[in-house]
């Protein structure tokens, strides 16, 4: 039994949670009745959708329909706690068109913090069946199975943050202590240098990984390969691996590559970029560096604690990744003026995009503001005619920051425009807004 991302996702797209679980992840049906609760005067039936060594999922609706809101779920979670001890509960609206999954962990005898991810139909699934992957239970992992592994599996999937300034807090502790591991550098400036060099790399594949982009989707392949090397011998990571995939992996076409690199990185696409030709540190330091596997250990770890996602806003497209994150890092931990890489700050790209793209539209509609003067006929103009033929070029693109700032700025466009239709009430054109967002 293989994790079938894609079956994965049919089932979260029609809510039907058993199914999922049971045919696709590898639990167990559960018996037992009903709960059915009262939580501050309003009623909720919470049915068993399956189990596994006693980690029960849950699936909760209210009467009236309508999702409870965060303060009423933590309420429902403690009564659940009377039932399981172990569980996950899903919560989902009447019309089944939006879902929080919720689990909560317990850090004390006193102290539980809840971790929820929101999935809404309108989404594609990745991020949701991302976090799922880790509770697929293949049958050969049944006979020694424990509630404990069960249980270290869901907290896996769902104690993690999403990438937010925190982790960009975290990634300069760990760039400093990244800095202690490489040898061969004797000029500090050079070390930070190239501790981010090798850091920027990691981070681009690790947001490849957990796309299934690598070695016939294994979303752990950084993980598994620095175990396999070690397995071999102390050391060994970057002076055999990671070399070998940079250069000989990502940086050449396969039939350019050497005898046995197939049989040590695996399955990998070619990549025609920059970010894996030697660099100019490697080039002055050549046959001299070495990093040690402790290094790699500690940023696997902190990578680990992250949700490397994308776009999970209700509307957006959750399975493209955001440059945002690397750009953030080439900020804020590359030289710019000496190693002459140069980032734009959100807020220069955000303004400039923003007055570029409403000047374009105001003239192709008589130079008029169009947040200020939306009508049925301006709503048709700007779907049928201006917005498709829209085409935006950043000739840079080095972190992609300009294309991003573009895309919010657009996705600010049509919202607006999907709540004018939405209140001037014309079924033709919400049709085709809701064709322009499908494409």
């Amino acid at each position: 039994m293989k994790f079938n991302r894609s079956q994965v996702k049919t089932y979260l797209q029609s809510s039907d949670f058993t199914s999922l679980f049971i045919e696709e992840l590898g639990w167990d049906y559960a018996d037992g009745s009903p709960i059915y609760l009262t939580v501050d005067e309003e009623n909720y039936t919470i049915e068993a959708a399956a189990q596994k060594r006693g980690m029960m999922v849950y699936h909760c609706v209210s009467d009236n329909g309508i999702l409870p809101n965060s303060k009423i779920r933590k309420k429902i979670d403690t009564e659940v706690t009377s039932y399981s001890q172990e569980h996950l509960i899903i919560y989902t609206d009447k019309k089944q068109e939006k879902q929080v999954w919720q689990w909560v962990k317990r850090e004390s005898a006193n102290k539980t913090k809840a971790k929820e991810t929101t999935f809404n139909i309108t989404q594609s699934g990745e991020l949701l069946t991302q976090k799922l992957e880790s509770l697929f239970i293949d049958f050969a992992e049944e006979e020694n199975l424990t509630l404990t592994d069960v249980t270290q599996r869901t907290q896996k999937a769902f104690d993690i943050e999403k990438i937010t300034k925190k982790f960009f807090d975290d990634f300069q502790l760990e760039h400093r202590k990244f800095v202690t591991f490489i040898k061969g550098i004797d000029n500090i400036k050079d070390a930070n240098w190239y501790a981010s060099v090798i850091l920027n790399r990691l981070m681009f594949i690790y947001f490849l990984q957990k796309k299934g982009f690598l070695d016939h989707g294994n979303t752990d392949y950084l993980q598994d390969k620095l175990k396999a090397s070690q397995s071999k011998g102390k050391d060994l990571y970057y002076q055999e691996f990671l070399q070998t995939l940079f250069f000989d992996g990502f940086g050449k076409a396969e039939k350019f590559r050497k005898d046995g690199t197939a049989a040590l990185i695996g399955r990998i696409k070619y990549i025609n970029g920059g970010l894996f030709l030697p660099h100019i540190i490697e080039e002055k330091y050549r046959g001299k560096i070495t990093i040690n596997d402790a290094g790699f250990e500690d940023i696997f770890k902190l990578f680990s604690g992250y949700t490397w996602h994308l776009d999970d806003t209700p509307s957006g497209k959750d399975d493209e990744i955001n440059p945002d994150v690397l750009g953030y890092i080439f900020e804020k931990y590359i030289n710019q003026k000496e190693f002459g890489a140069y980032y734009t700050k959100p807020e220069i790209t955000n303004y400039l995009c923003e007055r570029t793209i409403n000047k374009f539209i105001s003239e192709k509609v008589g130079n008029v503001q169009i947040f200020d003067h939306f009508n049925n006929q301006l709503c048709q103009q700007l779907l049928d005619e201006i917005l498709p033929q829209l085409s935006i070029l950043d000739p840079a693109c080095g972190s992609g920051a300009f294309l991003v700032a573009a895309l919010q700025h657009l996705i600010k466009i049509y919202t607006a425009i999907f709540d004018f239709i939405q209140v001037s009430g014309n079924e033709l054109n919400q049709a085709r807004l809701r064709g322009c967002l499908k494409s």
